[in-house]
C-alpha cells in the first residue's frame, strides 16, 4: 500500500481540532482520548507531538495570541503610541471574542508561548520607543492585559435575562429596560469596551504629558 502523501497527524491539526473543541464545548471537553477520536487516530499517536493535555491547551492559547494584529507596532508604521494601543487592544479583544473559552488559559500569562511573548515584547518595545520609562511601559502592558482579558471573561449585557417581569419597578426602579440588554448584547458590550478603552487611553495621555514634561525639565 502506498504511503499517504501527507502525514496523518501534525501539531497544527491537533491544535486546530483542540481549538474547535474548546470553542464548542469548553476546556473541560478536551482530553487526549477525545482529540484522538476527533482526529481519527489512536491516542498514543498524539504523544509524538504533545506529552500532556496541558501542553495542547497551551498551544491552543498561543494560536489565539497569534491572531492578534501587531503591525501597528512596526517601526515603519505611522501610528502614534495611543492609536497603536487602541488598534492593538481592539484586535486582541476580537481574537478573544472569537475564542472566549480559552481566556482562562491566556489569563495565566504568556509563560513560554512564542506568540504570547512576541505580543508582550511588541507592546513593551513600542511604549519604550515612544518615550515611556521602562517601569511605566511594563505597567501599561499589564494594565491593557487586565482590561482586555476582563472584557472577554464575560458579557455584562448577557448577564441580564430577557424577562421584563424579573425587573419589578418597585424593587428596581432604574432597570425598566434591562430585559432588552440580552438581545443587544454585542452592541452593548462593544460600546462598553470602547468607552472604557478611550477613558483608559485618555488617562495614559495625561500621564504621558507629565513624562514628556519631566524629560523637558531634565534636558
Amino acid at each position: 500500500m502506498a504511503r499517504p502523501r501527507k502525514p496523518l497527524l501534525s501539531r497544527e491539526r491537533i491544535v486546530d481540532a483542540a481549538r474547535a473543541l474548546v470553542d464548542a464545548e469548553g476546556l473541560a471537553a478536551v482530553s487526549t482520548r477525545r482529540l484522538a477520536a476527533e482526529l481519527g487516530v489512536s491516542g498514543p499517536s498524539l504523544y509524538n507531538h504533545f506529552r500532556t493535555k496541558d501542553q495542547i491547551l497551551e498551544a491552543v492559547a498561543d494560536s489565539v495570541s497569534a491572531q492578534v494584529d501587531l503591525s501597528m507596532f512596526d517601526t515603519d508604521d505611522a501610528r502614534d503610541w495611543r492609536t497603536a494601543l487602541h488598534d492593538w487592544a481592539a484586535s486582541y479583544r476580537a481574537a478573544l471574542t472569537r475564542h472566549p473559552n480559552i481566556v482562562p488559559v491566556l489569563a495565566s500569562g504568556p509563560g513560554r508561548r512564542p506568540a504570547g511573548l512576541r505580543l508582550a515584547d511588541a507592546v513593551f518595545g513600542a511604549m519604550v520607543d515612544a518615550g515611556w520609562p521602562a517601569a511605566q511601559a511594563t505597567s501599561i502592558g499589564a494594565l491593557m492585559r487586565y482590561f482586555i482579558m476582563g472584557s472577554a471573561l464575560g458579557s455584562f449585557a448577557g448577564g441580564f435575562v430577557d424577562d421584563e417581569a424579573a425587573y419589578d419597578p418597585a424593587d428596581y426602579p432604574h432597570l425598566g429596560q434591562a430585559h432588552l440588554l440580552a438581545e443587544r448584547q454585542e452592541t452593548v458590550d462593544e460600546r462598553a469596551f470602547e468607552t472604557g478603552l478611550r477613558a483608559l487611553l485618555d488617562g495614559l495621555a495625561l500621564q504621558y504629558e507629565q513624562v514628556a514634561a519631566g524629560h523637558a525639565a531634565g534636558a
